[in-house]
């Protein structure tokens, strides 16, 4: 698939909650992680979204909040992956940082060169890719 989203996570969904307006897709990916996707109760039953089905949570760059450290704090974005910087590459006012998750799944990230700073992000460190589970888009296969 050919799309602006530079974080494109196959998987398979291995549940599916649905509520009132909203469901819950639950996407596995290879290396045990799990993305979170909120969306439209219509769009689970238009894309014919179920248990075992592969599809593609889509995640544009801007959108991931990197954590280096919680600090003893909990959040309530749904989507926390653990991983290691792999690269930071620094523009004029923004940097983009690639997260590698342990099944070898790599992200990237949009922040600006202060947070890159502030936060001490440099390839090896240990981050945390932060993410709502609203930012996530899924494609099926037509």
């Amino acid at each position: 698939m050919k799309t602006s989203a530079r974080n494109q996570f196959s998987g398979s969904v291995v549940e599916v909650r649905i509520g009132a307006v909203n469901a819950e897709v639950h996407v596995g990916l290879s290396g045990g992680e799990v993305v979170v996707a909120s969306v439209t109760r219509e769009s689970v039953e238009t894309l014919a979204i179920k248990e075992g089905l592969r599809v593609i949570a889509l995640v544009k760059a801007p959108q991931i909040i990197i954590v280096s450290d919680f600090g003893g704090y909990k959040i309530s974005a749904r989507n926390q992956l653990l991983g290691t910087v792999a690269d930071v590459k620094h523009g004029p006012v923004n940097a983009e940082v690639d997260i590698e998750l342990k099944g070898g799944e790599k992200l990237a990230a949009t922040v600006t060169n202060d947070s890159v700073e502030a936060l001490g992000l440099r390839k090896g460190q240990s981050a945390t890719a932060v993410f709502k589970a609203s930012a996530v888009l899924l494609a099926v296969p037509a």
